[in-house]
């Protein structure tokens, strides 16, 4: 079914019913479903009107075709590094796309496959009930691109996984895939392909189907865990703007761009 009035100016996630009160999210842009300066802000302002969408108790948030995020747009990072305006304004929507999604009070189930990176990659793994595809790649690319490991990565990465698993593959940025992320408890369950879709719908709609008040509530209560850590993420989120004005996030932009492996000065200045 089509999208509700209220989703109709979203441009790059397409909004559509996918059962009684559950609601599909599909990023898509054409481009892997890299996240540009127009998904960036339309994946911090969804979640906050889903939280108040009274025919909604459950979002299922997925990718188009057979990738569920490729990270972030090139072109927008290229703009995080040479316009302090737009990092500012990428500060503030990483922020909210963070909190906004921990504070909507309606389960949201993610659906991974193919690969999931960056700005996608957060949502994903904040979500309620994450399920990817046991050959979904899941990558957290900060270091290599030159930057702290912000976004979510400190806020969630430690409390899923614990904090060995967490610093290797954060300092690393080593792959996943999905079935590895589920033995160590990054993900909530790992699953055949052709499997994805149907089980997360299945998902969706016996929460859907649930008492909301106490869904919600207990929704609520264990995301206080992640709120305790919102110091720890302020942080993480300031250091990794902070290193978008560094000459490593120059040298690994450049590196992907260029599909060659980076070489960074080996002398920090931290």
């Amino acid at each position: 079914m089509s999208a509700p009035s209220r989703y109709q100016a979203y441009q790059r996630l397409r909004i559509e019913v996918a059962a009684p009160k559950v609601l599909r999210i599909i990023m898509d842009n054409g481009k892997m479903n890299s996240a540009d300066h127009v998904m960036h802000d339309e994946l911090a302002r969804i979640w906050r009107d889903i939280d108040q969408d009274p025919d909604v108790n459950v979002a299922i948030l997925t990718g188009a075709g057979k990738v569920f995020s490729a990270g972030g747009d090139f072109g927008m990072i290229q703009d995080l590094i040479n316009d302090p305006e737009a990092r500012l304004k990428g500060w503030r929507e990483a922020k909210d796309i963070v909190y906004n999604l921990i504070n909507c009070s309606k389960p949201i189930v993610t659906a991974m496959r193919g690969v999931s990176v960056g700005a996608g990659l957060v949502c994903g793994l904040l979500g309620d009930i994450s399920i990817a595809t046991k050959d979904c790649v899941i990558v957290d690319g900060h270091t290599r691109l030159g930057v702290a490991a912000g976004d979510h990565a400190a806020i969630v990465w430690p409390l899923l996984c614990g904090l060995a698993k967490a610093k290797y593959y954060l300092l690393l940025c080593d792959r996943l895939t999905g079935a590895e992320a589920e033995k160590i408890g990054l993900i909530s369950l790992a699953v055949e392909d052709s499997e994805l879709d149907e089980k997360a719908l299945e998902v969706a709609t016996r929460l859907a189907a649930g008492a909301q008040s106490a869904i919600r509530l207990t929704k609520y209560s264990l995301n206080n865990w992640l709120r305790q850590a919102g110091p720890t993420f302020d942080a993480s989120l300031a250091l990794e703007f902070l290193g978008f004005a560094s000459n490593d996030v120059k040298e690994g932009l450049s590196s992907l761009m260029e599909k060659r492996q980076p070489t960074f000065d080996p002398q920090s200045p931290v």
